[in-house]
């Protein structure tokens, strides 16, 4: 496992890491007794880091991870993020009592004394523009309760707002070979402020595994069902913002990538580790054997400058068009 800094912090994360989202909830079914042993799993391989939210299944997410890492406290890392459990576009959601109950809530839960990244999660672009979020994440950080805060964002126009406030320290991003955007620009001046950069569904909700077929059915409870169109959350957080059929389509059109690198999967996220404004990439899991699949990417070969070239021209030719949704 090779490890990163995390912008100008010392933190130094597993370039591969995990985020959890799939084994709180919203990604169908799954089990606890498989989701803990896909964790050990992940920590036996090096990784040190982890992603999580307050809202996943309810602080589920933050409950599994807690006894995952129990006696780990100082060598695995915990981000974990805020305000989608209230109502996002009310200033109050974002006050200093207002955040404090959600960061004592997921101390709680992760059974900690200090959150190693805490994440203000996609809030609205009117929310960073005011900034006041930030002084009361400083309090908490002056306080010990939080080592580093930053944001998770939807569009490449909220993570160059984020870069305004001194105190953010990362950025997560949704980056992938169907959402290239973020290299243009967010991420070299992210990189010349010191502030680290999280990939976050770097498989395109699947897509990219090549699995799925224009047929393919998901679980009501699953936001690849609920949310293709964008009618629960942002569009973007599901395949990328692509339209189902389309991005199957489009996915069968690069499924060259996995030759000779194992899967198309590891190839995707081979590209993505390629970056090095890039900190870390964490893939969601559901078990162990996913886990795995996640980690092969680490020992596949890279791509040549002709095939990024490649790859950069069909998304500019075959795919940005099609993406939904601020990004």
């Amino acid at each position: 496992m090779n490890y990163r800094t995390l912008g100008n912090t010392q933190l130094q994360v597993s370039e591969m890491s995990f985020g959890t989202w799939a084994i709180g909830g919203s990604w169908g079914s799954v089990s606890d007794e498989e989701s803990l042993r896909a964790l050990d799993r992940a920590m036996d391989a090096g990784v040190n880091f982890f992603d999580t939210a307050d809202v996943y299944g309810n602080g589920h997410s933050e409950r599994l991870l807690a006894k995952a890492t129990k006696g780990k406290e100082d060598r695995v890392y915990i981000a974990t993020k805020f305000c989608r459990a209230g109502d996002i576009r009310d200033p109050q959601t974002y006050s200093e009592a207002s955040v404090r109950a959600y960061a004592e809530a997921s101390l709680k839960r992760l059974e900690r004394d200090c959150i190693d990244l805490y994440q203000v999660h996609c809030p609205p672009i009117d929310i960073l523009r005011d900034g006041a979020v930030f002084e009361v994440l400083d309090k908490l950080q002056a306080e010990g309760k939080i080592r580093h805060y930053g944001v998770s964002v939807e569009s490449v126009e909220e993570g160059l707002l984020c870069l305004q406030y001194p105190g953010v320290k990362a950025l997560q991003v949704i980056y992938n070979l169907f959402r290239q955007k973020p290299e243009e620009e967010l991420f070299p001046k992210a990189k010349a402020n010191g502030v680290g950069i999280l990939v976050r569904l770097p498989l395109a909700s699947g897509l990219l595994t090549g699995k799925f077929t224009e047929t393919s059915t998901f679980a009501p409870d699953d936001h690849r069902n609920f949310n293709r169109n964008g009618d629960s959350f942002n569009v973007g957080e599901t395949f990328a913002g692509l339209p189902f059929e389309t991005g199957v389509r489009l996915a069968r059109e690069l499924a060259w990538i996995g030759e000779g690198r194992g899967s198309m999967a590891s190839a995707a996220l081979r590209w993505i580790l390629e970056n090095d404004d890039i900190t870390c990439v964490i893939p969601g899991f559901k078990d162990t054997r996913q886990v795995e699949q996640n980690l092969a990417a680490l020992e596949v070969g890279g791509f040549s400058a002709e095939e990024r070239r490649r790859l950069r021209e069909f998304y500019e030719n075959e795919v940005r068009a099609h993406i939904r949704g601020p990004y």
